[in-house]
């Protein structure tokens, strides 16, 4: 979904019909399981990192052609810094690229690095045995002052560190100020405000929100954005299986979003980021939430940072509540039977290197993990701002938080809420139904 091909989440941003049914979870980890036997195969023929790179090189498998030219800017830049050159890889199927790195870690044709989740998929992965213990890598840079500390808990499997951040994206509303000047709005700072903009928008004959389930995984974007800013504590128990789907907070969460498709304030689900990044830039809807990675695709569509185009982190509907933000980072990963593993051992300790984290941050346009580095683009550089200034609180993103066979059942749960918005009871009891056997299983492994 980093994007998260954040999708990951950082799913593809290419346009992609709306399912018209949610596939059974069992049937579709079956099918997923069946794709990932054959494509397996395809990873050792088709990865270069399989089979090993020369000297001075090591190889990086992603899941996000959008990412291919910020690693290899980062590749160059650490070519300079420490002689070693990294090579991106890319397997662009969201469906298959999770199953096939497990699979290959079990062989000894894996790939040298990957850029893979943090959060509960990372966990997942470290559960194997895998992938390398970076917490040394981790302790050295922090302590130079590379790395924002308050980010180990994202990267971390029983106190050990198993990956390093790659990007620091903050989920945020992206707005047209040229626009917003227009009809005499400034980007809200209380809930009410929020509120009223929409309203604004809407007499004005914009829609005011891109919500959509196009490519699965944005499904749950709004759930995100709404539960967290009414009660992120709520929230953050939730996602780590300390409180229930069925609470009545969860359920004010999704009434909230029903009373926005009642006002008629969302686009059609079926529209995907790119489209929506245009239609914004352009004067026909109003906000659009995402990532800080959408910055490239908002440029590529003619977005200006600080002209026409803006961001603002979403007010707290709660002002009691402790200030919050969600939060996004890709972990760079690296594997213990890689045919480079020495070389991929010392890209980890000059990945959080500053002149590193510029040529990928810069050239990616999205936050950095390491404080010292300038942003990318003044929008960037505001938000940073903000949240540093402001202290908020940084809540890791749904697709990283909770086990991954949870997650992905969750998300199917909430696109069919999206496309019923009357369903939110039977939805929620369904989630928790959901939530009860993976949880149940989660701990279980974690005892053994």
């Amino acid at each position: 979904m980093s994007g998260s091909r954040h999708p990951s989440p950082r799913a593809p941003l290419a346009p992609g019909p709306l399912f018209a049914r949610r596939t059974p979870f069992l049937e579709r980890r079956t099918l997923l399981l069946a794709a990932a036997t054959v494509a397996t195969g395809a990873l050792a023929t088709a990865c270069g990192s399989a089979e090993g790179q020369p000297a001075g090189k090591v190889a990086v498998l992603g899941d996000s052609a959008a990412w291919e030219k910020p690693m290899a800017a980062a590749g160059a830049a650490m070519n300079t810094v420490a002689a070693l050159r990294l090579v991106p890889e890319v397997n662009p199927s969201l469906e298959s690229f999770e199953q096939i790195v497990k699979s290959s870690l079990r062989t000894r044709r894996t790939p040298d690095m990957l850029k893979y989740w943090s959060g509960y998929r990372l966990q997942d992965l470290a559960r194997t045995g895998g992938i390398v213990d970076l917490t040394r890598q981790w302790d050295a840079a922090v302590a130079k002052g590379w790395a924002d500390a308050s980010l180990r808990g994202a990267f971390t499997y029983r106190r050990r560190v198993y990956g390093l951040p790659m990007n620091l994206a903050y989920w945020v509303l992206y707005y047209n100020p040229d626009v917003f000047r227009e009809h005499r709005l400034a980007p809200p700072t209380t809930w009410g405000g929020f509120l009223a903009a929409c309203a604004r928008l809407k007499k004005a004959g914009i829609t005011p929100l891109h919500g959509t389930a196009d490519g699965r995984w944005p499904s749950f974007i709004w759930f995100q954005e709404v539960l967290s800013r009414q009660d992120p504590r709520f929230y953050q128990d939730l996602m780590n299986g300390r409180e229930r789907y069925t609470d009545p907070r969860a359920e004010r969460a999704l009434r909230t979003i029903a009373s926005f498709f009642d006002k008629d304030w969302f686009t059609p689900m079926d529209m995907n980021h790119v489209d929506a990044a245009a239609a914004m830039l352009h004067g026909k809807v109003g906000m659009v939430p995402c990532g800080t990675w959408l910055g490239s695709t908002l440029a590529a569509a003619g977005g200006r940072p600080g002209k026409n185009l803006g961001a603002f982190v979403l007010p707290m509907a709660d002002p009691r509540a402790r200030p919050s933000v969600i939060f996004e980072s890709s972990a760079l990963v690296a594997t213990v039977k890689g045919p480079d593993r020495t070389e991929a051992l010392k890209a980890t300790g000059t990945w959080l290197h500053p002149a590193v984290m510029k040529a990928f941050s810069h050239t990616l346009q999205d936050g950095c993990p390491n404080p010292e580095v300038e942003p990318a683009n003044p929008v960037i550089g505001e938000l940073a701002d903000k949240v540093r200034g402001d202290k908020l609180w940084l809540l890791n993103r749904f697709w990283e938080q909770g086990p991954p066979e949870l997650v992905e059942a969750t998300v199917d749960d909430l696109a069919g809420f999206l496309l019923n918005p009357s369903s939110y009871r039977r939805t929620l009891r369904t989630m928790q139904d959901r939530a009860d056997d993976a949880w149940r299983v989660w701990r279980e492994a974690e005892e053994t």
